[in-house]
């Protein structure tokens, strides 16, 4: 080209595209704005080792970044796949993602969080669990506790638990018990009370006093119904006294369901010739319900 001598370029080369200082390009690390001859600036910038646009800067076709790339604000891939091979966010918001399926191991440093949406986990190994809000599915198969099962609160309905050993160390509400194994009974019900029994003079079989060789009574058993099976026992039968010392091998209580939550207590004294007196003390009695 030649030299543009006294011609201004504002009039003569309107068009021709010069930097906007006057020694051409910069030195390393700095950049000139582009102006057009009569010093309109355009959005690029140029240098040795630089280029910047102030504007928007559009690739129609394959663009390859060698070195660190760094974007101001976001980064947006409109439509298509974006293969990214490294990539080391700090911070990342994502309204909107398709996660790819990972078929090799997963290693997360710190968490993994699914606000919404449902999670649909292959296999899961895990140390330590914290949950504060889920929903467990049904678990059709077979279930294996390595140490224990806990439930802090609610209702826990199990429909056929088998154990060899059971320690229970609070209350436990059991809607049918089975024991030893399939062939073994149901136990529906379990009810047991106490009271107080106030002591007793018993006679001999052959007294004169009509009937004074039978103690009766009830008491109350809350939960116990025509046809439980019962089993009772006084504390004081065996402090017994009397001119005979037999007397306390010859008492025998009888305990059964009279209605429903009373229980009828009968001790009769066998023994044709011991009489004497049992102290007060306890009565207790059980009542069992089964089912076939």
């Amino acid at each position: 080209m030649p030299t543009l001598g006294t011609q201004n370029i504002s009039t003569s080369y309107p068009q021709l595209l010069k930097t906007f200082g006057t020694s051409g390009l910069p030195s390393a690390g700095a950049v000139e704005v582009i102006t057009d001859g009569d010093n309109t600036s355009s959005a690029l910038s140029i240098g040795i080792d630089a280029v910047q646009s102030t504007g928007s800067f559009t690739v129609s076709s394959n663009s390859s970044l060698l070195g660190p790339v760094t974007f101001g604000t976001s980064l947006t891939a409109s439509t298509g796949t974006a293969t990214i091979g490294t990539l080391s966010v700090g911070t990342a918001t994502i309204s909107t993602a398709t996660i790819p399926l990972q078929l090799g191991a997963i290693t997360f440093g710190s968490s993994i969080t699914a606000s919404t949406g449902t999670v649909t986990l292959g296999t899961a190994t895990i140390s330590t669990a914290t949950i504060s809000s889920a929903t467990i599915p049904r678990i059709n198969g077979a279930t294996t506790f390595a140490t224990g099962f806990t439930s802090s609160t609610g209702t826990n309905t199990i429909g056929t638990i088998e154990s060899t050993t059971i320690n229970n160390s609070g209350l436990v509400t059991v809607g049918t018990l089975e024991i030893g194994g399939t062939a073994g009974p149901l136990i529906t019900k379990v009810s047991y009370g106490t009271a107080a029994f106030t002591g007793s003079t018993f006679q001999d079989l052959d007294s004169a006093t009509a009937g004074s060789n039978v103690t009766t009574g009830t008491f109350t058993v809350t939960g116990a119904a025509l046809g439980d099976i019962v089993f009772g026992g006084l504390t004081s039968i065996g402090s017994s006294t009397g001119t005979n010392a037999t007397l306390a091998q010859r008492l025998i209580p009888s305990f059964r369901v009279e209605s429903t939550d009373t229980i009828r207590y009968v001790i009769l004294n066998t023994d044709t010739v011991s009489h004497g007196t049992t102290p007060a003390g306890t009565l207790y009695a059980t009542a069992l319900r089964f089912a076939a």
